[in-house]
Order: structure tokens, then C-alpha cells, then sequence
């Protein structure tokens, strides 16, 4: 019953995730808002770790299989995308070396924030 209640807690902020998408006329995919959303709820501890913590373990360790259907779609369109092959994987290297900057930037800079917080008596 636990992981059904953590796995209810995600989808709920997944739905609101597509609500505002359809009410916010920006170009960010509902799961991006959905994130952010429960990133915020866990900030502000409307959410605590403890209510979502397995079931985001498990849709993470299940979360090579989702790749799937992109790899059967890239495979589908092969005709279309061979010729772009080399700008789209340029791209996509890019994107990955740029996020896992951003990623790796705001870490650190939570990590250290957290460690003042611990440090101050």
C-alpha cells in the first residue's frame, strides 16, 4: 500500500503538470512543470522524502525500459533522419554536456548551501 500511495502522490503532480500545460501557453512539457512542482513541494516540505522516496527509487531503476519506443521510432524514421544523423547527434551530445553542467552546478551549489546550514550553530 505504500508504494501505491507514493506512486498516487508523483501521478498527482504529473496531473497538475499536464493541467498547467494546457492552461499556460508556453512551449515546456507538462512532466517539466510536474517536476518542478514536486521539487518545490519537497522544498518547502508540503511533501516530505520519506512520502515519495521508493516509488521514485523504482520508476528510476525502471526507467531504461521507457527509452524504448524512441530507439524503435529512430529506427522506424531511419530513411527520414539519416541524412541529419551528424547535426542530431551533435545536438544531442551538446544538450547532454550543457545539461549535466547545469546539473552538476546547481549540486554543488545545494550541497554547499547545506553544509553552511549544518556548519552554523
Amino acid at each position: 500500500m505504500k508504494y501505491l500511495t507514493q506512486f498516487l502522490r508523483i501521478t498527482g503532480f504529473t496531473l497538475v503538470g499536464e493541467l498547467l500545460q494546457r492552461l499556460i501557453p508556453l512551449p515546456i512539457p507538462a512532466s517539466v512543470y510536474g517536476l518542478v512542482l514536486l521539487f518545490a513541494a519537497l522544498c518547502v516540505g508540503v511533501v516530505k522524502l520519506e512520502q515519495v522516496k521508493d516509488a521514485a527509487g523504482f520508476l528510476i531503476s525502471i526507467l531504461p525500459i521507457l527509452f524504448v519506443p524512441t530507439a524503435v521510432g529512430i529506427l522506424e524514421n531511419w530513411a527520414m533522419i539519416k541524412s541529419d544523423v551528424i547535426p542530431i547527434f551533435l545536438l544531442a551530445l551538446l544538450s547532454t554536456v550543457v545539461t549535466f553542467g547545469i546539473a552538476g552546478r546547481i549540486t554543488q551549489s545545494l550541497r554547499k548551501k547545506e553544509e553552511k546550514k549544518h556548519e552554523t550553530p
